[in-house]
Parts: structure tokens; sequence; C-alpha cells
């Protein structure tokens, strides 16, 4: 009598902005993964290395799906796909050990364990101004689909499509923004910047950027630091979808020390800053299209907050600085 024996098993589990994997080690042949989104946005499950590249198919907030691989002995990356890597660069990756038959772990010069890569970049240079102002977002019929996918997110989101932060009510001021960022990793990012402009209602404001935020940020998604190169907003499954789909040089969250005036606010004004590509038109700096991810990357997007826990104070949010430059 022959018995079926089935093959060996893994569980992952997919949460914004990780992945656990459990064990972190099997050994060479079929394995078959089980992988559950734990998440309140769309992931996928990606393994890569050794000539193996497979992914599962999106899966939604609460459901399982399963992956089943044959593996030989070696390293190799396990992490989200989704967003053209995005999720993976927000952090979403870990390694997986294949070991020989046996047991013994293998020597592989080549393993596909995440590496952390040193980048830095300087924003410096100007153009015109905007101060973007809540009102109506401009591609509700676009949006509503993607809304969907944000289960407890969606209420809070659908109240902005009529009074939200990217509308196309603005106002043209003035103002300069330069700063330089380094990825370091997780815990080791940081910033060092100046921006300063005048509001519609003729502040005059000093935002001085010594330090980013690595922790949770009080909104949805719960990502911080600096990071390179990202694909996201719209469709893409990573921060809010009422934002055109952009792709970005850098992206930062930081911390602030805010002057109003010559006077201080607060030391600690939670800051989001973007390297964009270009969203506005340039006669009204209106929104021109949904998905604006292969436009030139010139636009510095700029949002000030107050800390978490702290009054609202009197600082309009957003703010974009069209037409800058980068340089490595």
């Amino acid at each position: 009598m022959l018995l079926y024996q089935a093959p060996p098993a893994a569980v992952a589990r997919l949460s914004e902005w990780k992945v656990e994997l459990s064990p972190a080690s099997v050994a060479a042949g079929t394995v078959t993964f089980t992988v559950t989104n734990g998440g309140s946005v769309p992931h996928a499950f990606e393994v890569e290395g050794h000539g193996v590249e497979q992914e599962t198919p999106l899966i939604q907030p609460g459901a399982t799906a399963t992956l089943t691989l044959t593996l030989r002995p070696g390293g190799y990356e396990v992490y989200c796909p989704v967003g053209n890597d995005s999720h993976k660069k927000l952090g979403m990756v870990t390694s997986l050990q294949v070991t020989a038959p046996g047991g013994a772990a293998v020597s592989d010069p080549m393993d596909h364990a995440a590496t952390v890569a040193t980048h830095s970049i300087r924003v410096t240079g100007g153009g015109p101004v905007i101060q973007i102002l809540p009102g109506p977002f401009p591609f509700p019929d676009s949006a509503a689909p993607v809304l969907q996918q944000f289960g407890d997110e969606r209420e809070g989101l659908e109240s902005q499509v009529q009074n939200g932060p990217y509308s196309n009510n603005i106002a043209t001021i003035s103002g300069t923004f330069s700063f330089r960022a380094w990825d370091l990793g997780p815990t080791r990012d940081s910033v060092d910047g100046t921006a300063q402009f005048t509001t519609q209602d003729g502040a005059r404001w000093k935002l001085v950027m010594d330090r980013v935020q690595t922790k949770d940020v009080p909104h949805h998604p719960r990502f911080g630091g600096v990071i390179m190169g990202l694909y996201y907003h719209g469709v893409t499954g990573v921060h809010t979808p009422l934002v055109p789909t952009i792709n970005s040089a850098v992206a930062l969250w930081a911390f602030g020390h805010l002057y109003r005036n010559d006077s201080l606010v607060t030391d600690g004004a939670m800051v989001h800053v973007m390297l964009l590509s270009h969203t506005r038109r340039a006669n009204d700096f209106a929104l021109a299209c949904w998905d604006c991810s292969k436009n030139k990357i010139d636009e510095l997007q700029l949002q000030i907050l107050p800390p978490a826990g702290a009054p609202k104070f009197d600082a309009p949010g957003g703010f974009l600085f069209v037409n800058w430059e980068r340089s490595r």
C-alpha cells in the first residue's frame, strides 16, 4: 500500500508592512505555503531565488491563498510584490532558508536574503508654489472602485471625496524648500532640511526638519522613515486612493520644528514629503491626470500636521513646490 505524504508546509501572514514566515527554514523539495492577509489592504506573496519567481494572486484582507513550489537548497527572498514592489520597499520582505536533504545548511554566495542599501538624495531648486486647500477630489469615479478595498478606512476616505486634502482648491503662494535625506535602513534613516513659505493669509512659516519618524504614524498606512523610489497612491494599494498614481524619487516621514511669524508653534510637527511625478497643469495647477506615474519627477509635495495628541494648530496642511530638482 502506498501512502501519500503531503508536501512540507510553511505559514505566512501578511500585514502593513511586514511578512511573518513560519518556519523560516524548510527542507529542499516541494513546499506548500499557506498565506493569510491579516492587513487592511490587498497583498500578495512572492518567492524568488535560484530560478524560482512565483507569486499568489492578489489576496484580499482576511483571505487566504496557497502557493506550492519545488525549491532547491539555498536562500530565497519572500515578499509582497504589490505596487511594482512598493509594498516590498515598505518593509514587506523576509528571507527563507532551504536546507539540503538531512537538514544541512548550504553556503550560498548568491543568497537572496534581504540586504540594506545606503542611498542619499539632495533636493534643491525652485519654481511656483501652491497651497492645497480642502475641496472635492477631481476623480471620484476613478477612485470609487478602489475605495471598496479599504475596509475600515473606507468611510473616512469617502468623506474626503467631498472635502479632502488633494483637491483643485489651491492658492498660489511663495516659498523655498531644500533638504537632504538618507535611506540607511529601518531605524537609521535621517533628514536635514528647511522649508520657508508665506501662506494665503499672509503668515510666514518656517519648518526645520532634523529627524525622521520611524514608528507608526497615526493614519493609514502605518510606515515612516525615508524610502527611495515608490510607486503608490491611486490604484496601487499603497496609501490613499484619493491621490493620482505617482512614482516618487523619495518619500519621507519626519518630525519638524515649526515657526509662525518667527514664533515657535511646535517642536514635533509631523511632516510628509514626496518628490513625485508631475501631477498639475502649468496654467491653473489643477490635477491633470489619474495615473501620472510615467510623468517626469519634478514636483515636491509637503504636508504638515500637528503632533499626535496635540491640539490642531492653524496651519494649512498641504503644499506643492513645482519644478524642483534632485541630485544623488
